[in-house]
């Protein structure tokens, strides 16, 4: 049996390491070199022109890089992989290695707030048409793809209102359009989703968040079709957004518990997201595995899990939500999320920081929202610590 066809938990340990490992290590060493030495002119030029397997400068390539980005290729089912410094950089440098002046980009109002900073500033700037459909009107987004485009950029569950698009439907759509299709999945990981299977060209990670784990290292991620990552990589190469040797180490040690941790946080936001929904101070919840959630049907045919990040609002003004942060005691404010701690702030600090007030109402993102990425404590404890914060409203 091939490791490409065992569960996501076991790739997870030992995709990119079935092999033997440098000087017997039971771990992918950390391989901090700049360049890469040869014994003679001839190795290394094949090396350069990959006649043969080889590093020839860590801007380009590095083992203990390509470990990572060979255990995320198992991991999302896709024919290559490539990686980045950040998760913004794997978004941007796929977007600005893509598309040309003149061309159009589809995408939704609900991506996350530095992705919608490109749509709005960044690559109209650049003589790039940009269309950013009502993320819930599924119609509205066949019909903005097949008017035409050259690329359609999804996110699902969306950042931070957890809306749910059906990845089948727009892939497909998009196809028939003749548009790459570029599928964000940081919120699902490849443990609760695989886009690549629904029909997406790419799929992009902040591997900053769930895939690490720790709130640690910093990285990102690409994998897909083969002829596309090539063409990014290389852009890659030149802008130098490269993924550092220890930040992949670091990043590899936490996808060995991705599947431990991701099915822990998908059952605490289950129970939390159930609980909050009954609280009198909470006027909203956002998870889709609530069966009122409207994508709740399509989440649960095309993921395994409803994922470890939920929102909810509250009674009251901007300052009520301050109130419930300033009382919960068993999390990090902090502008991140699918740690092992648990992370918990509004738009405004966290996936929207970018954005002014204005935009990020243009983008229906709610200003008394509360973003909570559920980590590994004991759901028990956590719906104490949010019912004694919410007792604060």
């Amino acid at each position: 049996m091939h490791l490409s066809d065992m569960d996501s938990a076991t790739i997870a340990v030992w995709g990119g390491e079935e092999t033997p490992l440098a000087f017997g290590a039971a771990q992918v060493p950390i391989v901090q070199s700049a360049p890469f030495a040869y014994p003679d002119e001839d190795s290394w030029m094949d090396a350069a022109l990959h006649r043969s397997d080889g590093h020839i400068y860590s801007r380009n390539t590095n083992p203990t890089v390509h470990v990572f980005e060979e255990k995320m290729r198992l991991l999302e089912g896709g024919e290559a992989a490539t990686s980045f410094s950040s998760g913004m950089a794997a978004i941007s440098n796929s977007l600005f290695a893509l598309l040309r002046p003149g061309q159009r980009v589809v995408s939704i109002r609900d991506s996350y707030g530095g992705t919608s900073k490109l749509f709005l500033d960044f690559l109209p700037g650049m003589g790039i048409d940009v269309t950013l459909v009502e993320t819930s009107d599924a119609d509205a987004l066949d019909a903005a793809i097949a008017a035409g485009c050259d690329l359609v950029y999804l996110e699902t569950p969306t950042n931070p209102t957890l809306k749910i698009l059906d990845l089948a439907r727009a892939t497909a759509t998009a196809r028939k359009a003749g548009a790459i299709t570029i599928v964000d999945n940081t919120f699902s990981t490849p443990i609760n989703q695989r886009p690549l299977h629904l029909g997406a060209d790419l799929v992009v990670h902040s591997a900053t968040k769930f895939l690490g784990g720790h709130d640690d290292a910093l990285g990102g991620a690409l994998i897909g079709r083969a002829d596309l990552v090539r063409r990014v990589f290389e852009y890659r190469e030149i802008t130098g957004a490269t993924l550092a040797a220890f930040p992949a180490y670091m990043l590899l040690r936490g996808l060995k518990t991705l599947s431990l941790r991701v099915k822990r946080q998908n059952q605490t936001a289950f129970s939390i997201s159930h609980m909050l929904r009954e609280h009198p101070a909470v006027t909203q919840v956002f998870y889709p595995g609530l069966e009122d959630h409207p994508g709740h049907a399509v989440a649960a045919r095309q993921m395994a899990g409803f994922g470890g990040v939920l929102s909810f609002a509250v009674n009251g003004d901007f300052n009520a939500v301050k109130r419930v942060l300033d009382g919960l005691k068993l999390v990090h404010r902090a502008a991140s999320l699918g740690s092992v701690n648990t992370l918990a702030g509004p738009p405004a600090t966290t996936s929207h920081v970018e954005c002014t007030a204005e935009q990020r109402a243009e983008l229906g993102i709610p200003e008394g929202l509360i973003r909570y990425s559920c980590g590994v404590e004991d759901p028990a404890d956590l719906m104490d610590d949010l019912n004694s914060a919410l007792a604060k409203v």
